[in-house]
């Protein structure tokens, strides 16, 4: 299991940072043929993908609780074996479909440190293998000398620990001593529901830094209701309305990821059109950073600790985003 998490974990970075700059280059690459405002459209397909995204909780999820529903912890053998079936059949439709992407052109700048080491190369005055080197060490630095990576970086964090605290926190604590390891399921696919609305309505608002910042203070809001609940007022109870608390917890929670998932991805796309690889591998870093953070932290801290800390990273990231939008950046620097 620590070699295919291993494996597991070295493939999806590949393919989440090629995810993020092939949709950005394709949404603005559209926008320019049709004479579209780069912003909106790029926020509308952002929006898309993430909800369509999302919408694969509720698939999922489903699939899951009626395979898995008839047997003891977590289901028959059976019914393990068929949902893995279905799951391999998805990823190899995948990736059939991924092989019709038409070719994006980068329209781009052209980046002054590869020509730079290019000129050198073909004089001879640099090795191919340390000009490849020098190029990879320049995309994994150069993104941390900007400010605004700087003040993304904690919305990007707090995305990651959402993420793992939703998958390894809620499950495990809220919604199984109320509803059973069954039940699991279902409430994953109310919280991958209102994910997916909300997705696809944010893609459609967002469409530059001052509409991302009012969503993000909105999904802000959102997440910091849900999580002083669980740290004051929330306790299992059995009844109507016991059973209903972790599904309207979960939807809410669905909400605010989102809002705060669509932006930050189409920010990341309008800020950094011209380095999209490089802003979206730090994305990936600092995010699956966080969702390792949470899983290592989880078995060994209470909920109350943990609550608190997704609060301190909460108020953090959108206070970070705030300050990009009011101090850093100007209406000039994110085409609408």
């Amino acid at each position: 299991m620590v070699a295919a998490s291993l494996y597991l974990g070295f493939c999806a970075s590949i393919v989440w940072v090629g995810q993020g700059t092939y949709l950005t280059s394709a949404a603005l690459s559209h926008a320019r043929d049709n004479n579209l405002p780069e912003g909106l459209t790029l926020g509308k397909f952002t929006g898309e993908f993430w909800g369509l995204f999302a919408s694969t909780q509720v698939l999922g999820n489903l699939l899951s609780l009626a395979l898995l529903r008839n047997g003891k912890d977590g289901g028959s053998v059976l019914g393990k074996n068929m949902l893995f079936v279905v799951f391999l059949g998805c990823m190899i439709v995948g990736i059939v479909l991924m092989c019709f992407l038409s070719k994006r052109e980068e329209k781009g700048n052209i980046d002054p440190v590869l020509c730079f080491l290019s000129k050198r190369e073909e004089k001879g005055n640099i090795d191919p293998v340390h000009s490849s080197f020098g190029v990879m060490l320049k995309y994994i630095v150069a993104p941390l000398m900007d400010q605004r990576i700087l003040l993304i970086i904690p919305l990007i964090v707090y995305i990651g620990l959402q993420h793992a605290f939703v998958w390894a926190v809620f499950t495990k604590n809220i919604v199984k001593p109320v509803l059973g390891i069954s039940g699991v399921g279902g409430a994953m696919a109310i919280y991958g529901a209102a994910d997916a609305i909300c997705a696809l309505v944010t893609g459609c608002l967002t469409s530059g830094l001052y509409s991302a910042t009012f969503i993000v203070s909105i999904g802000t809001v959102v997440q910091g209701v849900v999580l002083f609940w669980l740290l004051l007022f929330y306790s299992p109870t059995v009844g109507v309305l016991g059973t209903a608390a972790p599904l309207l917890i979960g939807a809410l929670w669905g909400v605010g990821d989102g809002m705060l998932n669509t932006v930050l991805n189409t920010v990341l796309g309008l800020l950094f059109e011209d380095a999209k690889e490089a802003a979206f591998a730090q994305c990936k870093v600092w995010e699956c950073a966080a969702v390792a953070i949470i899983f290592f932290l989880s078995p060994n801290i209470t909920l109350q600790a943990m609550l608190i800390i997704m609060t301190t990273a909460l108020f953090i990231s959108c206070g970070a985003f705030l300050f990009l939008t009011i101090v850093i950046d100007k209406p000039s620097t994110v085409r609408s």
